[in-house]
């Protein structure tokens, strides 16, 4: 190992290559920056693709608003009625949009329609370094060490790793992180099979995109390419390999996006959520990569970046203000994607095997980390205006923050439903709303989980990979019950973090409990006593209505038992025993995860090999020759095909 040494303190050493300085000017939002190039997109046709998806939402949102105001003026419409349409009409658009992208990710995980909006280049030769960065911040360092070091024995595999340099960037502010990470890098550091170095910057200003924009200023000119990780990230080596060929390829790409898959679920919260985003994930995202085409998001990690392309077009300024709303960005990664397609650089998403992250093991800690997102993502109501960014990016920043600003919107329509009935004695379900939002509910948000849990009973390479039809069928009829338990618990918390934000409390920055067996009662208790008390307070004004408890019994028991689930499915033993039985199974428990990320072991059905005789677990596609749902010949298929 090479490098020199510089020593910050009596405790602390970092071991470094020579510096590289880049430079990484900040960015002014009010200027349109020079682009270099035309801006790419591919394919050809996003341009209709995008049409479908959002004709197809716009219609549907305005057949069922027309068909509740309706209804509602039939005996004239009150000012409450008004006010429920209001509240219900951008609600119903975002579930409608979800389930249209939902809708065109079935289509082509079925074979009937393309999403892929790049080639992935095989393995070959490479000209170019890249740097894998690891920012770490209080985290256990040895788990790190793990995936990194299963990582570097994966890229020296490919004859490749003399290309390929790895960074751990630590923010730690605890002293026992400090000496831990610098012990652990002196007992690893020789034994690993690509060069590894150690940064420990004395302040964490800026965050995680300080973290990187630091790097960047010091070593970033010797590097071609940065792979960003997060602290549980693990990522295949040959994938890493894959994706540099790509940017070597393609010289107007400026950013690549895996898919992470979550793995080393444990707890039963953590396991249920590995589940759902293998059962279910793979349909929205295939639908998010169909449509969004060149202007994809970046999610901060599991990425690929060209270095120079990020270091000219990506230094964030902090925004105007005091925090929440002002200061430094906090979801600075959906920003860079757009930052870097505003300089003409293109950005995509592509769905990888090999790409890999956890899942916190509680409601609780889940919610910690939402409460960051929800803080950054509210920031980028103040960058929708910001010039030069392509509209798609525009679409994606008012998703993210509008994500949050559902759930306070889902409160307000129970509680206009309730005081619509004020004084009428009628039931809501007798009102304009209750039609239609049965339907919303059957169809729209209950429709994607029945498309990927279609498409995966229809393979049955893919089927073996969650133990069988049964297993799943059995562990789908667990989960959407805990789903709609859940609900309403996330509901409400971001109900109060969208309240917090409003009142000018910002989140700070804490390290994440990636390990949890067990929440105390106390914990819980306090946690949720809010979601309790409102729980209560909305069955009671809803019996003081005149109606009948059944339609708010669901949110009601989601919220008074919020405690007692967070407790239940925090525990590891309970995540354990769903495993050994089979249920909650998912293709990422086949995953072989580096010491000391080990798991429970999950007996299943052993898969068949697919079509190339490798064994590897890989869905067939539903359409096939000789078997065809659509007939590869006929208009629709060839319609379905060519988007």
């Amino acid at each position: 190992m090479t490098g020199p040494w510089s020593q910050l303190d009596g405790d602390i050493l970092e071991v470094l290559p020579p510096e590289a300085p880049l430079d990484m000017p900040v960015q002014d939002f009010r200027a349109r920056p020079p682009r270099t190039a035309p801006l790419p997109t591919s394919p050809l046709n996003i341009g209709i693709r995008r049409a479908i998806m959002i004709g197809t939402t716009l219609l549907v949102t305005i057949i069922a608003s027309t068909r509740m105001a309706g209804f509602a003026a039939m005996d004239g419409i009150d000012l409450r009625e008004t006010l429920l349409i209001m509240i219900f009409t951008p609600l119903f658009a975002w579930i409608a949009l979800s389930f249209v992208s939902a809708v065109a990710g079935f289509l082509c995980m079925i074979g009937a329609a393309q999403h892929d909006t790049i080639a992935i280049s095989p393995i070959g030769r490479l000209r170019h370094r890249t740097a894998v960065l690891s920012p770490v911040y209080n985290e256990d360092i040895e788990e790190v060490l793990a995936r990194l070091r299963r990582m570097a024995d994966q890229l020296a595999a490919t004859g490749q790793g003399a290309m390929f340099d790895m960074f751990i960037l630590s923010d730690s502010t605890r002293p026992e992180a400090r000496k831990a990470e610098r012990a652990a890098y002196l007992r690893m550091r020789e034994r690993f099979p690509v060069r590894l170095y150690y940064r420990l910057r004395p302040k964490n200003v800026g965050r995680k995109p300080g973290n990187i924009a630091e790097w960047i200023g010091r070593f970033g000119d010797a590097y071609e390419h940065m792979f960003v990780l997060d602290a549980d990230s693990l990522v295949d080596g040959r994938t890493i390999v894959r994706l540099a060929a790509t940017m070597e390829r393609r010289p107007r790409v400026g950013l690549i996006q895996t898919v992470p898959r979550i793995v080393g679920a444990r707890t039963l919260f953590a396991r249920w959520q590995q589940f759902t985003s293998s059962l279910y994930g793979s349909i929205g995202t295939a639908g998010l990569i169909w449509w969004s085409g060149a202007e994809a998001g970046f999610w901060g990690h599991n990425a690929i970046v060209r270095t120079r392309a990020f270091a000219e077009s990506c230094g964030l300024p902090s925004l105007p203000g005091p925090e929440p709303l002002g200061g430094p960005i906090l979801s600075h990664d959906l920003v860079e994607a757009a930052m870097l397609r505003r300089s003409g650089w293109a950005v995509h998403m592509v769905d990888l095997p090999g790409s890999y992250e956890e899942t916190p093991p509680s409601t609780i800690d889940h919610a910690i980390r939402d409460r960051r997102w929800c803080q950054g993502n509210a920031q980028h109501v103040r960058l929708l205006n910001a010039r030069g960014f392509h509209w798609v990016s525009r679409l994606q920043l008012l998703m993210g923050c509008s994500a949050y600003f559902t759930s306070p919107m889902w409160l307000l329509l129970l509680i206009a439903g309730i005081a619509a009935s004020l004084g009428t004695g009628s039931d809501w379900n007798h009102l304009p709303v209750g039609e239609v939002t049965i339907f919303v509910t059957l169809v729209l948000l209950f429709g994607p989980k029945l498309l990927g849990l279609a498409w995966t009973l229809a393979d049955p390479v893919r089927r073996a990979t969650f133990g069988g039809a049964r297993r799943v069928l059995v562990s789908t009829a667990i989960e959407i019950p805990l789903a709609m338990l859940l609900a309403p618990m996330v509901m409400m918390t971001q109900t109060i973090v969208v309240v917090d934000i409003l009142r000018g409390r910002s989140s700070g920055w804490s390290a994440q409990r990636r390990q949890v067996d067990g929440i105390t009662f106390g914990e819980a208790a306090r946690f949720y006593a809010p979601h309790v008390l409102v729980g209560v307070l909305l069955a009671t004004a809803a019996i003081a209505a005149g109606q009948s408890i059944g339609w708010v019994a669901p949110v009601a028991i989601g919220l008074v038992a919020a405690p007692f689930i967070c407790m239940a499915t925090s525990r590891g033993d309970a995540g354990d025993w769903f495993a050994r039985h089979g249920l909650f199974l998912s293709p990422n428990d086949a995953v072989d995860l580096p010491r000391p990320l080990r798991v429970v072991s999950v007996k299943r059905p052993e898969p068949r090999p697919n079509e190339n005789g490798r064994g590897e677990l890989a869905p067939r596609p539903l359409i096939r020759r000789g078997y065809d749902l659509v007939r590869p010949a006929g208009p629709l298929s060839l319609a379905l095909r060519s988007l």
